[in-house]
């Protein structure tokens, strides 16, 4: 069965929060795509919307939005983009990326709140400290 850890950018806040997806919740995104949108309760924010941003396999290769599919591909990289930062000018390299889709060899997600709910991040996750 799939397994992700999702990881929660909240843009209002700037927190971030590591959350599980096991089974039936983690099947919930695979089939999507970078920039897609899922129902945040996959994670445990009921009335939430979460926006996929980028995510990497288990052997840390980034997510790509210009590979299509869910398999790796080895893609030619001229500028700075995920997975590479060339140190000078017009520098190129080959550089192993997964495709866009979510698929089961994925090992992490990260997403970003897009609709909240009614209530609060920390109050839904536990995580009020006062």
């Amino acid at each position: 069965m799939a397994s992700f850890t999702v990881v929660v950018g909240d843009p209002d806040s700037g927190m971030t929060y590591q959350l599980e997806a096991e089974e039936q919740d983690a099947n919930r995104f695979i089939g999507k795509s970078l920039g897609e949108e899922v129902e945040g309760n996959a994670v445990g924010l009921d009335g939430y919307t979460l926006e996929i941003t980028g995510g990497s396999d288990e052997a840390g290769r980034p997510l790509s939005e210009s590979v299509p599919g869910a398999n790796p591909n080895e893609v030619l990289m001229n500028e700075r983009q995920t997975g590479y930062h060339p140190d000078r000018d017009g520098e190129r390299r080959r550089i192993t990326v997964r495709g866009r889709e979510i698929s089961d060899a994925v090992a992490q997600v990260n997403a970003s709140i897009v609709d909240r709910g009614s209530t609060d991040v920390d109050e839904l996750l536990g995580e009020d400290d006062e």
